[in-house]
């Protein structure tokens, strides 16, 4: 005989057998009711029903014996583990599961026809486009998809679910460049304001869904990508009884990233207002060539009553390219996303694969003239692994180049004098440019490699107007604050203070400094410190050739006192290298440099 006990305290609602009944081991025998929810009792084993012990709506404990059964071909045997349902061919999806996919459905650019051909025409994509051009196929999990903006008192429900889906923002997780860094490095979230849903503004719901992933973004340590695209704030949300809605965390929320993970912000078409402010949060802000970034959208202007003006006014991206604002230009949203891609591949670590560029061409990039400029993006180019450049802020404070590159398959920041700009001198955009790339580095553990060649720091009465001296000092500051290994390498000219400052603060600073042959160097420019040193012996040979022959004879004995050769003899510089050998020892640097711990990463200046 075996006896079928009560899995829990429980409520009999009904018997499925009676005695004398056969069953088999997994068959429903009875019905109890517990807390308001049902359990089915499965027999234990093939039998007969001898007795039901308990009458249907009695009580039975846990434990307590249920009914009686004689066994049948042998011992009882335990009842098997349920299986999931056999699927038929033609099987019927359950209402419930019907309604919902019914609902996802709503959410997609297909239920949305006629909005998608006017976006396609303006040559722009949807939110979902670019999310799926963006993740890793397959790889993207939405949050929030099922909400409708807060406009039920003045709209009906079908007309919110066909007209608002998602309350006009895509939030969720993905992988990306999942080909090449393991999942828990390639997962990133993902933020798409949908331009086609009420201009891609700010509404209450939306607000809830970002807030949402920011919290699972800081918890995890996952990157950011925004899609920023909309018109800032939206009074029409009606639902809630809100006077102002200043009190919402988004922005505290989106600001808190900062330092803590990479945040990567994409614009095509106009972005405003409350858009623009996240946009502004961001590390790094891709652009397309035809947007608009700006504070205020032509409503606020000209609600403030300071004229009327066409979106295409404000802050379109040329302007907003050179000022510093964008730090990436670029065609179109394809490249965009391509460019967002290539953005984050180098804050999640090391390629295996890479290929090296001609390193004998580094021998020619430094004229043999020494008062002959060149570009030094040819230096930066062929010291990086080849296609792995990146330039950074590029329209912006040309005095310096920045980038993010790889070397070796590893990723650094690369900082370069730029001798086509002042000759190289640096001024205040240069000088705050440079500082904040510092700090971006700094904050996501990538090491800095340096190529110098500046003639010093900016002088002079105008350059002062632009608060020179508070600028540039921002290089010194930034630069003693770095827990990333630094790497100094002098192309040519290495003078003053302003070489210094592309050296992390002094020629020692960095794990290294090295220089090329052409190397040069003083406490200021050559000709400056003849004419500052030598004034009585210049003043004492009267105006013209000879006077200018002495001039050339002092700067020659000049120059050959700052030659690279003796820095490194008087142990001030740490080698002179084979322009050829850079990579190699940039390689071997990387290799033994080490980001320093237990030291507060701090935070990424907005500008």
């Amino acid at each position: 005989m075996t006896e079928l006990r009560s899995p829990l305290q429980a409520q009999v609602v009904q018997w499925l057998v009676a005695p004398g009944d056969a069953v088999r081991a997994g068959d429903v025998v009875v019905i109890l009711e517990a807390m308001k929810m049902e359990h089915e009792v499965r027999s234990p084993g093939n039998g007969r029903v001898r007795e039901c012990l308990f009458r249907e709506g009695e009580a039975v404990q846990e434990g307590e014996v249920l009914l009686s059964l004689d066994a049948l071909g042998g011992p009882a045997e335990g009842a098997p583990t349920p299986a999931l349902p056999q699927r038929g061919r033609e099987q019927e999806k359950r209402a419930d599961l019907q309604y919902i996919l019914d609902r996802h459905a709503l959410t997609l650019d297909a239920a949305r026809p006629e909005a998608m051909a006017k976006r396609h025409a303006l040559g722009l994509r949807s939110a979902r486009e670019n999310i799926a051009d963006l993740c890793d196929p397959g790889s993207f999990m939405e949050y929030g998809a099922l909400a409708v903006a807060a406009q039920s008192s003045r709209r009906s429900q079908d007309d919110l679910l066909r007209n608002t889906p998602a309350d006009g923002m895509v939030t969720g997780i993905g992988r990306i460049n999942g080909d090449l860094f393991p999942p828990e490095r390639a997962a990133t979230a993902v933020l798409a304001y949908d331009a086609t849903v009420l201009a891609g503004t700010q509404g209450f719901r939306n607000h809830q869904k970002t807030d949402r992933l920011l919290g699972v973004a800081l918890k995890n340590r996952l990157p950011v990508v925004l899609f920023a695209e909309g018109g800032g704030g939206r009074p029409g949300d009606v639902d809630m009884p809100i006077v102002a809605g200043l009190h919402v965390p988004t922005f505290a929320s989106f600001a808190r990233l900062n330092g803590r993970v990479p945040v990567v912000g994409v614009v095509a078409g106009r972005c405003f207002a409350g858009n623009a402010a996240l946009l502004g949060c961001c590390d790094a802000i891709i652009a397309t060539r035809g947007s608009n970034i700006g504070m205020g959208g032509p409503a606020m202007v000209e609600g403030g009553g300071l004229g009327v003006f066409r979106p295409e006014d404000i802050g379109p991206a040329p302007v907003q390219h050179a000022n510093g604002v964008i730090d990436i230009l670029v065609d179109d949203e394809a490249q965009a996303v391509a460019t967002a891609r290539q953005y984050l591949g180098y804050f999640q670590g090391s390629v295996p694969a890479f290929e090296a560029p001609d390193a004998l061409a580094l021998r020619d990039v430094v004229p043999g003239n020494r008062l002959r400029v060149y570009d030094s993006r040819a230096a930066m180019a062929g010291i990086v692994d080849a296609g792995s450049l990146l330039p950074l802020r590029a329209g912006f404070g040309p005095g310096i180049h920045t980038a993010l590159a790889r070397i070796e398959g590893r990723p650094v920041g690369l900082l370069a004098s730029n001798p086509l700009h002042l000759g190289g001198a640096i001024d205040a955009d240069a000088a705050d440019k440079a500082a904040r790339f510092m700090r971006l580095c700094n904050a996501h553990g990538l090491p800095l490699v340096s190529l110098v060649d500046t003639p010093g720091f900016m002088v002079g009465p105008a350059v002062e107007e632009q608060a020179q001296v508070r600028h540039v000092s921002r290089m010194f500051v930034a630069a003693a604050h770095l827990r990333v290994p630094f790497f100094s390498v002098v192309l040519r000219k290495g003078y003053g203070l302003g070489a210094m400052a592309m050296a992390a603060g002094g020629f020692h600073a960095p794990e290294f400094t090295v220089s090329w042959p052409s190397g040069e160097f003083g406490g200021m420019g050559l000709e400056g410190a003849v004419r500052l040193g030598y004034r009585k012996e210049l003043e004492a040979v009267p105006p013209g050739p000879q006077r200018d022959a002495l001039f050339e004879q002092l700067v020659a004995k000049q120059y050959a006192a700052g030659q690279a050769a003796n820095m490194a003899a008087t142990l001030e510089i740490d080698a002179v290298i084979d322009p050829a050998d850079t990579r190699n020892w940039l390689a071997r640097g990387l290799a033994a440099g080490r980001v320093a711990v237990g030291r507060e990463d701090g935070f990424i200046d907005t500008w």
